[in-house]
Order: C-alpha cells, then sequence, then structure tokens
C-alpha cells in the first residue's frame, strides 16, 4: 500500500473516530481521550528529546502528564497551577537526588520540565472548552480554523510559494503559504460562524481567524524545530501515513489555550 493511500485511510479514520467522540461522547468520554492523546504525546516528546534509555526520565514526565490531565478534568485553575509547579519543582528535587558523579549537567531535567509545560498544559486546555458554553461548537470552531488554514496553506504554497518563511527549521514552508493560511482560516471561521455560531461577532470571528492562524503555525514550527534538534523526521509512527500524534497536534498545541483565553478576556 502506498503511503499517499496510507494517509488517506488513516485520515478518514481519524476524522470519523474523532466527530464521534466530539459529538456523541460525553464530556466525561471526552476528557478520558484527551489523556489519552496527552500521554501519547508525552512519550513521544520523551522518545525525541531523550532517547528510549531515559526510563526515569520517561516516568516522571508520563506521571506529571497525567496529573495535570487530572487536574484539568476537575476543572480547578487552582489546582492546576498547583500541580504544574510542583510538578516542576518535583523534577528538579528527584534530579537532584539522582546526582551520582562530578560531571553532572542540567540538559535532561530541563527537557522533561519543558516536556511538561509543552504538552499537558496546552492540550488540556481542550477539556475547559468542551466543558465551556456551547463548548462543542466551539471544539469544532477550533478544528476549522487550523485545518481550514492548512489546507489553503498547502494549495497556495504548492502553487505560488517561492520565498522561503523559515528554512532551518521547515523547509517547505513560504511567506506565500502563510497568506493562503491566514485567508483560509479567517474564511473557515466566518462561514463556520455564520451556520453555526451567528451569536460571535464578525470583528471576533476575524481577529481569532488571523491570530489563531499566526499562532498555530507557530506550534507547527516549534514541533518542527524539536524534530530537527532532535534529529527525527517525525514524532512517532502511531498514525500510518501521517507520523505521530504530535505530528497532527502541532498547531492545536497552541491555538487551544489562545481561543479559551481569547473568549474569556476579550470576548466575555
Amino acid at each position: 500500500m502506498s503511503p499517499h493511500v496510507k494517509r488517506w485511510i488513516t485520515g478518514v479514520i481519524g476524522v470519523v473516530l474523532l466527530l464521534g467522540v466530539i459529538i456523541y461522547g460525553s464530556e466525561a468520554v471526552f476528557s478520558g481521550v484527551i489523556v489519552l492523546i496527552i500521554a501519547v504525546a508525552v512519550l513521544e516528546y520523551h522518545r525525541m528529546m531523550l532517547g528510549q534509555e531515559a526510563l526515569w526520565e520517561k516516568f516522571e514526565i508520563l506521571i506529571a502528564a497525567l496529573l495535570i490531565a487530572a487536574a484539568f478534568i476537575a476543572d480547578d485553575a487552582r489546582l492546576i497551577l498547583a500541580t504544574l509547579t510542583f510538578s516542576v519543582l518535583a523534577v528538579f528535587f528527584i534530579y537532584l537526588l539522582r546526582i551520582r558523579d562530578a560531571d553532572f549537567g542540567v540538559v535532561a531535567v530541563a527537557k522533561v520540565a519543558f516536556g511538561i509545560l509543552y504538552i499537558p498544559l496546552t492540550i488540556g486546555h481542550f477539556i475547559l472548552v468542551r466543558r465551556s458554553d456551547q463548548g462543542i461548537l466551539w471544539i469544532f470552531f477550533i478544528l476549522v480554523l487550523a485545518f481550514a488554514g492548512d489546507i489553503a496553506a498547502f494549495y497556495v504554497g504548492r502553487t505560488w510559494g517561492r520565498r522561503k518563511l523559515l528554512p532551518l527549521v521547515s523547509p517547505g514552508k513560504t511567506e506565500e503559504g502563510i497568506l493562503g493560511l491566514v485567508a483560509g482560516s479567517v474564511i473557515g471561521c466566518l462561514v463556520f460562524r455564520q451556520l453555526f455560531l451567528p451569536s460571535l461577532p464578525i470583528v471576533h470571528t476575524v481577529a481569532l481567524g488571523i491570530a489563531g492562524s499566526v499562532i498555530g503555525q507557530l506550534g507547527d514550527l516549534c514541533e518542527s524545530a524539536i524534530k530537527r534538534a532532535s534529529g527525527v523526521k517525525d514524532s512517532g509512527a502511531i498514525l500510518p501515513g501521517h507520523g505521530g500524534l504530535l505530528d497532527r497536534l502541532d498547531c492545536l498545541i497552541f491555538i487551544v489555550p489562545f481561543v479559551y483565553y481569547y473568549r474569556i478576556f476579550v470576548i466575555s
């Protein structure tokens, strides 16, 4: 089976499962899926940044991620902050206790701490969005924002792309593609708003489309930088034809917190 066919089959199955969980799954089911996604994502991150041999670090980052995810399920901002804070502190405390020789460094512990901030803290906001008013519609709004822009960027970049955006990080991305990304996200958001969220002011719809697409692209570039620094092509192989979960979540990792807090501090 060709990689292209694998990509399409995986994509279709993934979309069907995703729609089923979002539309028909309860908040508990949705939260459980997000916890599973967080667990797989942090393991992919660990493999890229620390390798398979760093078993203690794998245990640390997985436990911390699950505790932070549980705090998001509890829907208590103080508990989320406390769990995040003490998880990072615990990583450093345990690191001190494991020092056995004079030639030690802090790279591994810094990578674990960064992973805790990078994955469970950001992805956990999916749970908060789902529990908010019209949460299901806002989950779809985020997906439309991300993927409408992604599709537009691909075709615009392939057709008219000439000037490289950040060739050392992601050689395939062009400045023209970014213009397509922003336009695609804004159009997708406006169409979704017209059909499903008419109460959302147009000015906020456009602002979310513009800022969200740029922020999502930064998330994509950040994940690309991590992969290049780690010397890997994909974050994993769990999705045939697509790579790992992080390869599919890269833009959403940044978009979800942005949309959540935009609703709280700007729209509300």
